[in-house]
């Protein structure tokens, strides 16, 4: 069987394998397609291209995009769109820009609550990609507030322990909008047990695309239900790893959770139409 991981993130946002790594790992694991979904930066795809040039691995373009989805963040795959397409590009420089301001008010939160630590810092942990709330972590643990990435999220940085989060993101219409004028089509994001039914029909009539039915946090009950409701709107269906590195829990499953490039045909096909009714 041909398998695609479509599901993949470098050091170009919060993962820990360059994306040059990433394509010499996906060759080692006999991938057929992949897709470096980095959040709100297609920096680590454009990396990647001529080392996948080198090797018979498709590359299809690909972003994990932050949105608003009724006050929370909706994260939304975006897949097969003209990376230099204007609506991209301003796209991602506004989230590049949310991205910062998010890091700011958790550092400012952190500060309250007595650790020393500043923006700067993780700035410097970032090394110029988008800030993540990883990066944070990072620092949290070279200052030794924390032992690992695990303990970071669970003392700090979940939503839980911070009671809100800063979301100053494009509404996931607009979003949508944007990848659909860009020729590319649009993905929901590891559904798992984030969003009830009726949020997934709201979504569906924004005009998404797609959804992530296999993703490492589903188990099979819950893929089976995704695959359902995929099948009852006409979705496209796609999945991947979401591999990230480090001592992230989903490292294991790069090379191991993938789907049959069947579903990557019929996810192509539709942006080439799309693409071409543009022409």
């Amino acid at each position: 069987m041909a398998k695609a991981d479509l599901h993949i993130h470098t050091t170009a946002s919060d993962g820990h394998s360059t994306p040059q790594q990433i394509i010499k790992s996906a060759k080692k694991h006999n991938l057929d397609v992949i897709s470096i979904t980095d959040h709100d930066t297609i920096r680590g795809y454009r990396k990647a291209v001529t080392a996948a040039e080198e090797t018979d691995i498709t590359l299809l373009p690909g972003v994990e995009i932050t949105s608003d989805f009724n006050g929370r963040e909706c994260h939304l795959l975006a897949y097969c769109f003209d990376p230099d397409h204007s609506v991209i590009t301003q796209l991602l420089v506004q989230h590049y820009h949310s991205r910062l301001e998010r890091g700011k008010w958790i550092v400012n939160e952190l500060r309250k609550k007595g650790l020393d630590i500043n923006i700067d810092e993780v700035k410097a942990e970032a090394n110029g990609s988008n800030i993540g709330r990883p990066h944070i972590a990072s620092v949290l643990i070279d200052k030794g507030y924390v032992a690992s990435f695990k303990e970071a999220f669970i003392r700090y940085l979940s939503d839980q322990s911070l009671g809100s989060i800063y979301n100053e993101y494009y509404s996931h219409h607009k979003v949508i909008k944007s990848v659909k004028e860009a020729g590319g089509a649009v993905v929901v994001a590891h559904p798992g047990n984030l969003y009830s039914e009726d949020e997934l029909e709201k979504l569906v009539e924004a005009g998404i695309d797609g959804i992530e039915f296999i993703h490492p946090s589903h188990d099979y009950d819950r893929q089976k239900q995704i695959e359902t409701f995929a099948e009852k709107h006409n979705l496209l269906k796609t999945g991947g790893s979401d591999f990230h590195g480090g001592d992230k829990e989903y490292q294991k499953f790069f090379g191991v959770v993938t789907i049959n490039t069947k579903y990557v045909h019929r996810l192509v096909r539709l942006t080439d139409q799309r693409k071409a009714l543009k022409v």
